[in-house]
C-alpha cells in the first residue's frame, strides 16, 4: 500500500471525433509525465461528446484500450479516461482505467444526459465503478453523474472520488459547487477532469478541473481556459486521521426510495 499518490490530469482541448489527433495530442503531453501514479484524462477523450456512438465505438481489446496499455507500460503509471465501448450489443460511454500491470478496471456512465440525447445513443452502465489500486479504494463517475449524490454515497469507505466530463461554460458554476460537495459529503479526495475548447456541436468547455481534499479544500485547479496538466500528491494517513476525528462516514443512513 503507497501512503502517498501522485496524480496527474490532462485538461486539453478535445478534436471533434478525431481520435487518432487526439491521441497525437495526449502523447505530446505524457512525453512530460514521470513519476506519476495515476494519469488522467478527461470524458471521451478520444472524440468528444458525439452522438455518433455506433460509428465510434471500439471494443474492450480495441486500439485505444491497446494504447493506454502501452503508454501504462511505459510510464509505469496507471491511465484512465471515458472512450465509447461496444459490447454484448450495447454501446457505453465507460471510464476505463488500465495499469501497467495490464489490470483493467472500467465503469459505465449510469446516468446518461438526456438533455443532449445521451440516453437514445447509450445504454446505462448498472456496475459501481469501485476497485482498489495500490492500497487505494477509487470510485469513478462520469459527467451527469456529478448531480446525482446518492449513486456516489461513500457506503464503502472509498478514498478517491473521479469525475472525468466534459462540462460546459454554461453550467460551469454548478461543477465547481457540486465536486466540492460531494468531496465534503463524503469525506474523500475527489477530482474533476474537464476538458477545454468548442466542440462540433458549437459548446464551449472552460476546463476547471479541480482536485479537492476530504473537507472541500481545493488542492489544486486550473481555470485557464487552455491546454494544461494538472499535478498533485495526495496523502492518505491525513484524511484517515481526520475521518477518526469527525466520524461522518459512521453515521451514513442506509436508506431506500419510496
Amino acid at each position: 500500500m503507497k501512503n502517498s499518490l501522485q496524480i496527474a490530469a490532462i485538461q486539453f482541448d478535445i478534436k471533434w471525433e478525431s481520435k487518432h489527433e487526439n491521441l497525437k495530442i495526449i502523447e505530446k503531453f505524457l512525453d512530460k509525465i514521470s513519476e506519476t501514479d495515476i494519469i488522467l484524462l478527461p470524458e471521451m477523450f478520444t472524440t468528444g461528446f458525439t452522438m455518433q456512438a455506433e460509428k465510434f465505438s471500439e471494443k474492450m481489446d480495441g486500439e485505444t484500450i491497446k494504447w493506454m496499455g502501452l503508454w501504462s507500460k511505459k510510464l509505469n503509471s496507471a491511465i484512465g479516461g471515458s472512450i465509447i465501448i461496444s459490447e454484448d450489443s450495447k454501446i457505453y460511454n465507460r471510464f476505463v482505467f488500465v495499469t501497467p500491470e495490464k489490470e483493467i478496471f472500467f465503469y459505465d456512465k449510469r446516468h446518461t444526459f438526456t438533455l443532449a440525447n445521451e440516453n437514445r445513443y447509450y445504454n446505462k452502465g448498472n456496475n459501481l465503478g469501485i476497485f482498489e489500486y495500490k492500497g487505494w479504494k477509487i470510485c469513478l463517475r462520469i459527467c451527469y453523474d456529478l448531480r446525482f449524490p446518492v449513486w456516489s454515497r461513500n457506503k464503502y469507505n472509498y478514498d478517491l472520488l473521479i469525475y472525468v466530463a466534459n462540462w460546459p461554460k454554461k453550467r460551469i458554476q454548478a461543477w465547481d459547487t457540486l465536486l466540492k460537495a460531494r468531496a465534503i459529503e463524503n469525506m474523500c479526495y475527489c477530482l474533476g477532469v474537464n476538458r477545454v475548447g468548442m466542440d462540433g456541436n458549437k459548446k464551449s468547455y472552460p476546463g476547471h478541473t479541480t482536485f479537492l481534499n476530504y473537507l472541500g479544500d481545493k488542492l489544486a485547479c486550473s481555470y485557464e481556459k487552455k491546454n494544461n496538466i494538472i499535478n498533485h500528491k495526495f496523502g492518505k494517513e491525513e484524511m484517515i486521521y481526520t475521518r477518526k476525528e469527525l466520524k461522518f462516514l459512521d453515521d451514513i443512513a442506509d436508506f431506500k426510495f419510496l
